[in-house]
């Protein structure tokens, strides 16, 4: 495992990267999350409809970890489960909410990004905490409040309230999409809970197969 050679490869995917307003028509939107049991990896991917949010389908898979957990390297662990549970799916989603981050990380290149390079569609980065940038103030106390996350001036994500009274989401898009439209997607797809429904449901669903 030679992490200076992954970096490069995160550098070089990173100059891949299109961030681009959302275009067409978005009708299933999908939430992907892996957690580890036992030295495997479960990844999930569950795709909605949208603008019912009702699920259309789920699909998981089961593969033995090969990598360990180093931060900022957390695609190349998690990706293969991720990759083949999407592969599995039959209803593909316009639209993809990862946990994790997408462009606010040191190399620009999270899970969303990684992701969304694969497969070639529009991805979200949706994470619980800060790994990488900064913000100015507090964030306003308020449903769609939100200040800019960035880096050396250049704007790389935003810290989201989706619910009044609870911690903000930390957002950045991934591919093929803005930061802009991050940040409304993420809040149109926000119900009664902190996280985005694709997310949240995907989590759950993690926790039921484990």
């Amino acid at each position: 495992m030679d992490l200076k050679k992954l970096e490069r490869l995160q550098n070089r995917l990173k100059d891949r990267l299109t961030f681009l307003p959302l275009k067409g028509e978005v009708s299933r939107v999908a939430g992907c999350d892996a957690s580890f049991p036992g030295g495997m990896t479960l990844g999930v991917c569950v795709v909605l409809g949208y603008p019912s949010l009702d699920v259309v389908e789920v699909s998981y898979s089961l593969l033995k970890t090969h990598f360990p957990y180093i931060p900022t390297f957390l695609s190349f662990r998690e990706l293969p489960s991720l990759m083949q549970a999407y592969r599995n799916l039959k209803h593909k989603p316009d639209l993809i909410l990862v946990d994790g981050q997408g462009i606010a990380h040191p190399r620009g290149m999270g899970i969303a990004s990684h992701l969304g390079i694969i497969i070639g569609k529009p991805v979200i980065g949706v994470a619980k905490s800060r790994l990488f940038g900064n913000f100015d103030g507090d964030v306003p106390d308020e449903r769609g409040g939100f200040v800019h996350l960035k880096h050396e001036g250049k704007v790389i994500g935003a810290v989201v309230r989706t619910r009044k009274g609870v911690k903000p989401v930390f957002v950045s898009p991934g591919n093929l999409i803005t930061v802009e439209d991050s940040v409304k997607w993420v809040l149109k797809l926000t119900g009664r809970y902190r996280l985005p429904e694709p997310v949240r449901i995907a989590d759950r669903y993690s926790r039921t197969l484990l």
